[in-house]
């Protein structure tokens, strides 16, 4: 039903994402295990435009997919009864493209190949300056910190001090 629906919407590229388990041609074994998480995505095309349709209410992931078609079913139908467009509708479900991640040393405001020093002391500056206690955040802070951790893991190749081997 839900590829019907993907059909006449004029779907194109369409993606589906579980943890049914698949063969390497991508098509799932015959009769699998129910995965213990049945949450299903659906991703498509439509006019140029990427869309991310996802259901987890229910226990199966054959579940999961119907609702997903009963929903495009549901959306098609304001079409059809003249209360809105397709485009409306899914209009709060265009995939979000994904997020960049910003490296550590853009993070921290030093050069890539800044030194201990540097770093430590960017990173003391920036906690000091965004710590949940003096009016940052959370987020933030686990921002500066993760950038901190990936600099000392970085070793030797990226925090050194330049001209010493």
């Amino acid at each position: 039903m839900w590829v019907n629906e993907l059909r006449l919407l004029g779907a194109k590229n369409i993606i589906i994402s579980s943890n049914v388990p698949t063969r390497q041609d991508g098509l799932p074994y015959a009769r699998p295990k129910e995965p213990d998480d049945p949450g299903v995505a659906v991703y498509f095309k439509i006019k140029d435009k990427n869309y991310a349709l996802c259901c987890d209410r229910w226990r199966k992931v054959k579940h999961n997919l119907r609702a997903i078609g009963l929903h495009i079913a549901a959306m098609r139908g304001m079409e059809r009864w003249g209360v809105g467009s397709v485009e409306q509708a899914f209009a709060g479900y265009q995939a979000l493209p994904p997020q960049q991640e910003k490296k550590w040393w853009d993070v921290l405001g030093v050069s890539p190949r800044a030194t201990e020093d540097e770093v430590r002391e960017a990173y003391v500056k920036l906690a000091r300056q965004h710590h949940p206690d003096n009016g940052g955040s959370d987020e933030q802070m686990a921002a500066i910190n993760a950038a901190y951790e990936q600099a000392k893991q970085a070793g030797t190749s990226a925090v050194t001090i330049i001209g010493k081997p």
